[in-house]
């Protein structure tokens, strides 16, 4: 199966479950969970049943909907105040990806604007706007793809780091989005070198996965081979996602995106961080200021081994994200055109603010 096909959170037909592809188990089995409690929505955020930036504010909207459906209330002023604080709890699932508050805001910021409604029409509202979400996502997205398409050669090797694919959205993508476009376009001659994204190896599982069924030739690697790959003359581009992207251009990605980006300047290899606006905080000067997610240590001790691979007792750095300094990449794909540095004043020329 194409991993386009795949839908990663969508509604149920009768609007009361919100319904995922369980990624932890790519490859091995595609299988959808239906989801109808806040508890069980946060849990599947949390533990990256669900993940990916823009994926995880698609299913953050359909979810608040899915559980505002259980409110027992009969009073628009009630049903808001209930909205509120089931967006807060869904909010404490991951804290990095903003794409996730984002969301949440705009769906309870669409019910205050319509306070004046009943409660069933109310509800009518919400479930409009998170499918809007869900539709500016794969309009972002395909944006994304064409001003990254408009980069490539043929032949070219293109490396990425973690899955920031159509799994990682509605559909498409956004570091995998060029290439998508480029197969639309019919090119075929491309490459694609996946780094396996220790420790949850989401490029080994998810973008090799992604590739290797869109018919791309493709290639994993471990995440230190990066720069023999690169001193060999493989890569012509790099292509990575974000999770939050600050004023000055700084932005977290996937733990390892950092190193990856200090060995193509190194080697003087493009590298080009694809986010949609919604990733990029204008209210965050650098990204010293992005709050890094700390995992529990078992991911790196113990999580794919039959055996535990490390002495008991030992102590886990396990940081979920690092941030990439601005002087580092070489331009950020958004969906509204491509900036280039000084970012803070090319977003706002993009009108991103």
């Amino acid at each position: 199966m194409n991993a386009l096909a795949l839908e990663t959170a969508v509604l149920s037909a009768d609007g009361n479950e919100l319904v995922i592809l369980d990624q932890t188990l790519l490859p091995n089995e595609i299988r959808y969970l239906h989801l109808t409690k806040k508890e069980e929505i946060w849990e599947a955020i949390n533990k990256l049943r669900v993940r990916g930036a823009p994926a995880i504010g698609v299913a953050a909207a359909y979810g608040l909907y899915v559980v505002a459906r259980t409110f027992d209330c009969h009073d628009s002023a009630s049903f808001i105040a209930s909205l509120k604080n089931a967006a807060v709890y869904l909010d404490s699932s991951r804290p990095t990806a903003v794409n996730l508050s984002w969301a949440l805001r705009r769906m309870v910021r669409k019910a205050e604007e319509n306070a004046s409604c009943a409660v069933p029409e109310l509800l009518d509202v919400l479930r409009k706007e998170a499918d809007l979400i869900r539709e500016e996502d794969i309009a972002i997205s395909r944006s994304i793809g064409e001003y990254g398409f408009s980069l490539l050669h043929h032949g070219d090797g293109i490396l990425t780091h973690c899955n920031a694919g159509t799994l990682a959205t509605a559909k498409y993508g956004t570091a995998l989005a060029p290439v998508y476009m480029a197969l639309e376009h019919g090119w075929k001659d491309l490459r694609v070198y996946c780094d396996e994204t220790r420790p949850l190896l989401q490029g080994a599982r998810l973008s090799a996965f992604e590739m290797q069924t869109a018919g791309v030739e493709t290639y994993l690697q471990c995440d230190n081979m990066v720069s023999y790959t690169l001193s060999k003359g493989l890569v012509n581009i790099i292509f990575v996602g974000a999770d939050r992207v600050a004023r000055n251009g700084d932005f977290a990605n996937k733990i390892g995106t950092s190193g990856v980006a200090i060995i193509a300047k190194y080697y003087g290899i493009p590298f080009y961080c694809c986010a949609p606006s919604s990733s990029i905080d204008m209210s965050l000067s650098s990204g010293a200021l992005i709050p890094i997610e700390e995992r529990d240590g078992s991911e790196v001790t113990e999580m794919w081994y039959s055996k535990r691979m490390a002495p008991e007792g030992v102590k886990v750095v396990n940081p979920a994200f690092d941030v990439t300094d601005h002087s580092l990449v070489t331009g950020i794909i958004t969906e509204k055109g491509i900036a280039y540095p000084p970012f803070d004043e090319a977003f706002e020329k993009l009108g991103i603010r």
